[in-house]
């Protein structure tokens, strides 16, 4: 496993295992069956309803909280709400702090969130804290108004949707950029692209691990979601090859500038 260090020094693994759309009755087999495969990055979110899940399964397994990177979203507006969600996403994890708390999206109050997640962390209930659907504009304000920076961006990210001017922003700035939506949700017949499907074949791996280590390349993390244990298995089976830079160049090619929902760069 590769990881990034982000801007407060905290190491995060560079892939992870998204949890979106996976139930609570559910994410509990799921996320223990990749712990055992070897995930030790999980990100969930207050909005997925699957919190308690993830937390009973990481507190079964008796690996060692030190050993893993948590991340959840919150979606509450205003400080002392977010202080009361961030104290709710702690105690349905089942554990004494995250190592990642991010703003969702962009909530009526994201400046007395912001605040709320800067003494969170003071207070050791966080380790980092970052924003998700937010454009540079908006972390610009933020970055002014509280003279602090976020360490995370999570954004669309894909093939078909690079981000490259948000991510080039971030690169400046010092904030790590994260993948949501690695495959696009199939959007535009990612993975049965002839382009993507060549690479494949030519270095001996599926389209969804070319996928996978061209964001890893790009210096992205990212947080692929699957129950299916073969699929957890392939995704993190991307550590042993390099993509060249000509192929780099290649799959840059493929940027179309099209996301899910019509969201745009």
């Amino acid at each position: 496993m590769e990881e990034v260090t982000l801007n407060n020094g905290v190491k995060m693994p560079q892939l992870g295992l998204g949890t979106y759309q996976i139930s609570n009755t559910q994410v509990k087999e799921v996320v223990s069956e990749a712990l055992k495969l070897g995930y030790r990055h999980l990100d969930t979110a207050d909005y997925y309803g699957n919190e308690g899940g993830v937390g009973a399964a990481v507190k079964a397994t008796g690996i060692k909280r030190s050993e893993l990177f948590l991340t959840s979203k919150l979606t509450s507006s205003g400080y002392q709400a977010t202080l009361k969600q961030i104290d709710r996403s702690l105690m349905k994890l089942q554990t004494d702090y995250l190592d990642l708390m991010l703003i969702h999206w962009v909530i009526p109050d994201y400046q007395g969130t912001y605040q709320a997640l800067i003494d969170a962390t003071k207070a050791g209930k966080l380790r980092a804290w970052g924003l998700s659907n937010f454009q540079p504009q908006q972390i610009e304000a933020l970055i002014a108004e509280f003279g602090v920076k976020p360490a995370v961006l999570q954004n669309q990210m894909h093939i078909l949707q690079q981000q490259k001017a948000t991510r080039a922003y971030t690169v400046r700035e010092g904030i790590q950029f994260e993948s949501w939506a690695p495959f696009g949700e199939g959007l535009g017949g990612m993975l049965t692209n002839p382009t993507i499907q060549a690479l494949g074949q030519k270095y001996g791996k599926t389209p969804a691990q070319i996928i996978l280590r061209f964001l890893i390349q790009e210096k992205v993390v990212a947080i692929p979601k699957t129950a299916n244990p073969i699929h957890m298995r392939e995704n993190l089976a991307i550590f042993d090859f390099q993509i060249s830079s000509a192929d780099i160049q290649i799959l840059h090619q493929l940027d179309e500038k099209r996301g899910l929902f019509g969201w745009g760069d």
